[in-house]
């Protein structure tokens, strides 16, 4: 699939699941809502009932408290008296709640005013009854009380009781309705919208199966790719070693038969050398000769012009000439380290490296042994930290570290002794060595450069070639590691060695 394909479906499965995102969000709150709405109906409805049954239990203890008056006055007996007292004693305190629950309401707030004091009149009534006992005369009280069931207590009583009655199961029913209704919505909002995420579900199943058919196919290609590129890149490594061996050969060829013409140049600046004199004497000769005089010669046979008798042009033509040969000689003897050093740097490139266990710190120490003499001479101070012990080739570090010792030591600030430390630790399976001195620093532009072939960096005042650095670097990456510098004119420098705690021949082999 194409790349614009690929962001076309990555685009549509993120809108997928942004809807489905929504849809779910859309849902819940709705449920949420609709859940609360039926909650609250429901609750409405519980209320109604609970009027309802308020309203007949009063109505029951008014019942209740005429019965038992009506009982004491036929017969006179102090239990009826007491249950009349007991249903009057909740009556009053029914109509409170009565009134509390239908408080909500402003008909039913009117209804239970009246019924009130309906309700208070007929317990009036109830006490007037009964006083007439106390007083000896049930009769009267029964001829009352039968006179007062057809009063406008009873009647408004009964009335308002229908009335209050009516209008709760007016609310009974539109609050049931509307709690049924609430429930079918929240209903069909679950059902929808369970279906429409089963849909989503099983569209993304869809578009996952196609994606991980699609994955696998991709997996299969890359394995093909990669079977291909392996062989590839083992074709190209084979080619890449066989130029490198090649050019190491043609590298040592060069070098090795570049002595031939300086050892020649060598020979015939020798040659030259002792000719010198024997063409100044003559070229004295004939100048005294001219000057009829007889030269004394000097039978030295290095003869400088005042051994000669040489005298104005003549005398500095020989000091031309001698001046000439000393550049000769200084720039053969330079051709002549460089070539050895490029030899030196083409066999070490063809060594096998041998993985041993190696203790870095006795390493070291032995390292630091042999420039003991030429420590003392500098006054300088080289600190071996504990470090740590690791699997690799050995002769390779002692060049490693040999040649960032030497350095430490030839480039010491001027009048301050040397102070040189080499700590390392272990971390993630790698050695960490730090090699850090107090010398003349490095400026930071030339960090890159000083491990550069035949590249030098700060004054030129210490014999050297600009190798052994970039014989470091080039060991250091054989050994499957890294290598950097910290440092700045004046303040020191530190180099830093990472190498694997366990080369192996599968690391690195040759250089590649």
């Amino acid at each position: 699939m194409t790349a614009e394909g690929l962001r076309r479906r990555a685009i549509g499965q993120i809108i997928l699941l942004t809807v489905g995102f929504l849809v779910l969000v859309a849902i819940s709150t709705t449920s949420v809502v609709l859940v609360n709405q039926a909650r609250e109906a429901s609750s409405r409805v519980v209320h109604t009932v609970e009027v309802e049954n308020q309203l007949a239990t009063l109505l029951l203890d008014i019942r209740r408290a005429e019965s038992a008056a009506r009982a004491y006055l036929l017969i006179g007996t102090p239990q009826f008296l007491t249950e009349h007292d007991t249903a009057v004693a909740s009556i009053r305190p029914g109509m409170t709640k009565l009134r509390d629950l239908t408080n909500d309401n402003p008909v039913q707030v009117a209804n239970s005013a009246k019924l009130s004091e309906a309700i208070e009149q007929r317990l009036t009534e109830f006490a007037r009854a009964v006083e007439f006992v106390k007083n000896d005369d049930p009769a009267g009280g029964v001829a009352m009380l039968r006179q007062a069931g057809a009063s406008d207590a009873v009647r408004d009583i009964r009335d308002i009781s229908n009335a209050m009655r009516a209008e709760e199961d007016r609310l009974l029913d539109l609050r049931t309705k509307k709690a049924d209704r609430t429930q079918e919505m929240a209903s069909f909002v679950t059902i929808a919208g369970s279906a429409l995420v089963i849909l989503l579900a099983i569209v993304s199943m869809l578009l996952i199966r196609r994606s991980a058919g699609e994955r696998d196919a991709a997996e299969a290609r890359l394995r093909d790719n990669n079977l291909n590129l392996e062989a590839t890149i083992e074709e190209r490594t084979a080619d890449l070693r066989e130029a490198n061996e090649e050019i190491q050969r043609f590298a040592y060829i060069v070098s090795h038969d570049l002595r031939s013409p300086l050892v020649n140049i060598m020979g015939f600046t020798s040659e030259l050398q002792e000719l010198r004199d024997d063409i100044f004497k003559r070229i004295a000769t004939l100048s005294k000769a001219e000057a009829s005089e007889t030269p004394v010669l000097s039978a030295s046979a290095t003869a400088d012009a005042d051994d000669l008798g040489l005298h104005g042009p003549d005398k500095q033509l020989l000091q031309d000439f001698s001046e000439a040969l000393g550049f000769i000689k200084s720039s053969i003897g330079k051709m002549d380290r460089l070539i050895s050093a490029i030899l030196n740097l083409t066999r070490e490139g063809r060594r096998e490296f041998k993985p041993v266990e190696i203790n870095s710190r006795e390493l070291i120490e032995g390292i630091a042994a042999t420039v003991a003499h030429q420590a003392a001479e500098t006054e300088s101070t080289i600190r071996v930290e504990p470090l740590p012990t690791l699997v690799s080739d050995r002769l390779a570090l002692e060049q490693i570290f040999g040649n960032l010792i030497d350095n430490a030591l030839k480039y010491l600030k001027t009048g301050v002794p040397g102070e040189i430390t080499i700590r390392g630790k272990m971390k993630l399976g790698f050695a960490i060595f730090e090699v850090a001195d107090n010398g003349r620093g490095i400026d930071p532009q030339d960090h890159q450069r000083i491990f550069d072939l035949f590249r030098r960096a700060g004054t030129q005042d210490r014999q050297g070639q600009g190798i052994g650095l970039a014989h470091v670097r080039a060991l250091v990456r054989r050994l499957g590691g890294t290598i950097s510098v910290s440092s700045k004119l004046n303040e020191g420098s530190t180099f830093t060695i990472t190498l694997p705690a366990k080369w192996t021949l599968s690391n690195r082999g040759k250089v590649e």
